[in-house]
């Protein structure tokens, strides 16, 4: 429940610091005092959307902070815990600062928290229902939920929205592989096609360049075989002339004899036979390269061709080298490989969103069942609640039609209404603002009991209601707040008379704050929501009467 609320420099609240206790809490004050500024600000420190003219005058931002006494409740536990913010026992203090920038920050017990995880919170701390909230009861949206609540159907729509989910995610992710498929499968004889040229090519990094080297050797054959013979012809003359090395052996002996008398030409010698030496194996290797060269023409016919193909391909595909031409090679491979392995991953997909339909189809029947059970008694528990709010002849049936598939199943729900107790229609188009309010508050009435909500906040929904309704209404609203807490902002005093603690807003020179109010402070006000500005002695008479019944 709501401990305490402080608020600071928010609209026309300079500063406030507030407690409030269990069971029924009534606030009441004239039009215009700041009731609503009061569920603003509270709103506000529960995630609503922040708004930089709510700051007040009295300083560059504003504060709301709320304390709760929250007891054991597994939901508020698991976002507590999935957000990793600190417990302190069953204390937890929610704090919402705006700055003149617009910027807005949320705390939970001092650890920083988005806006939505203020909003996840406030919906297991506090439920605020507006005079505006009537409006609701024509929402499809809200009449599901308030049946489900009754019907206890939490355990069911958590698995169903998960399963709704995966559904969603499933239909997408075969929808781009499908996509993909057909794109691909239109494309595919024009990949295979050009993917299978490069791969009948063989292709070889270095081959190019090693071609092109053979390709100018046996094309030049004839010259080289003949320039290598007269180099063979310089070395070994076939004319009887000495021989390049016999000359050198020669010389080399010469110079080895005349070392006696030069010493230094004993070196000589010895290098003239190292150059014989070196001389000796270049024209072993003239030898050996002259016996490997030969002019074949088929084997230049096929080095021609098979450059032919490898500078087709290099245009064909715009590659300047055969590196290019096999990682072209090796892509479209993949793109072929990508298109079987996708028609894999979409029969795989399509049988899993068989299944995951299955699932959902079984969930969805399971919480139709539950709904068309529920149905019934949600009916007759509302007519119950209508009847003692002195719509005695009224006619409240539940509908529950087919709709399109959604995160809540299969089901469409419809309030159908009639004042007379017959041909009911939907509620939005028979019901006066005054029987909305009735209905409302024992839809909220009945919702309290299953949805374990520790507060709950009626702003004027007695708008519209007056007389003995109206101190049903007040009774009704009382009797909720023997177990849970309850505020009631109101105008009315059948209403105002029945709360266990009674809270005043006023406005005084343009400052808005609220007191608790008690004995005859208490008296006044309920005789003043009864006869107006000016207090008579048959109106505190009154004021007595309703607050000692």
């Amino acid at each position: 429940m709501l401990t305490h609320l402080h608020i600071e420099n928010y609209a026309l609240i300079d500063s406030l610091d507030i407690s409030f206790p269990e069971g029924l809490v009534i606030i009441t004050g004239e039009t215009g005092a700041g009731k609503s500024i009061l569920l603003g600000a509270l709103s506000l420190v529960l995630g609503a959307k922040a708004d930089v003219s709510v700051i007040g005058d009295h300083g560059e931002s504003c504060v709301v902070e709320a304390e709760f006494d929250v007891e054991d409740d597994p939901l508020l536990s698991r976002l507590i815990e999935e957000n990793d913010l600190e417990r302190d026992g069953n204390h937890l203090t929610v704090r919402r600062t705006i700055a003149a920038s617009g910027r807005s920050r949320g705390f939970v017990n001092d650890s920083p928290v988005p806006v939505g995880v203020l909003q996840e919170l406030s919906s297991r701390l506090v439920d605020i229902h507006s005079q505006h909230d009537t409006r609701l009861l024509t929402d499809r949206r809200y009449a599901l939920s308030a049946l489900d609540a009754f019907a206890g159907n939490a355990p069911l729509l958590k698995p169903l929205s998960e399963s709704w989910a995966r559904l969603q995610a499933l239909r997408k992710d075969l929808s781009a592989s499908e996509e993909k498929l057909r794109r691909l499968t239109g494309e595919r004889d024009y990949i295979d096609s050009r993917f299978h040229q490069l791969e009948s090519a063989k292709l070889r990094e270095g081959e190019l360049e090693e071609l092109e080297a053979e390709q100018r050797q046996v094309a030049n054959a004839e010259e080289i075989k003949s320039g290598l013979s007269a180099v063979q012809e310089l070395f070994d003359p076939s004319d009887g002339r000495e021989s390049l090395n016999a000359s050198l052996k020669d010389s080399g002996k010469i110079l080895s004899r005349l070392s006696s008398f030069i010493p230094s030409l004993g070196e000589l010698s010895s290098r003239m036979d190292s150059a014989r030496f070196e001389l000796e194996d270049i024209l072993s290797e003239v030898e050996k390269v002259s016996s490997r060269v030969e002019f074949s023409p088929e084997r230049l016919t096929e080095l021609e061709q098979r450059l032919s193909l490898l500078y087709s391909l290099m245009k064909k595909f715009g590659c300047s080298d055969i590196p290019s031409l096999i990682a072209e090679r090796d892509s479209l491979g993949e793109t072929l490989f990508d298109s079987s392995s996708l028609e894999e991953r979409v029969e795989e997909l399509r049988k899993a969103l068989t299944a995951e339909e299955k699932v959902y189809a079984d969930l969805s029947s399971k919480l139709h069942e539950r709904r068309v059970e529920a149905s019934g008694r949600f009916a007759e528990g509302v007519r119950e609640l209508m009847r003692f709010l002195e719509l005695e002849s009224a006619l409240f049936l539940v509908e529950i039609r087919e709709a399109q598939m959604g995160p809540d199943g299969t089901d469409a729900v419809l309030f159908l209404f009639s004042s007379t107790g017959r041909a009911p229609l939907e509620l939005s188009k028979c019901a006066s603002g005054g029987e909305l309010s009735r209905i409302m508050l024992g839809l909220k009435a009945m919702m309290a009991r299953y949805a374990d909500m520790p507060t709950l906040v009626f702003d004027e929904i007695d708008t519209g209601v007056s007389g003995s309704a109206a101190d049903k209404m007040g009774s009704m609203i009382c009797s909720m707040g023997e177990d849970m807490q309850v505020f009631a902002i109101t105008h009315l005093p059948q209403v105002a008379a029945k709360g266990s603690a009674h809270y005043l807003v006023s406005k005084e020179n343009s400052v808005s704050s609220i007191r608790r109010i008690e004995g005859e402070d208490r008296v006044r006000e309920i005789a003043r929501m009864l006869s107006g500005s000016t207090i008579g002695e048959a109106a505190v008479r009154n004021a007595r009467e309703l607050l000692d019944s």
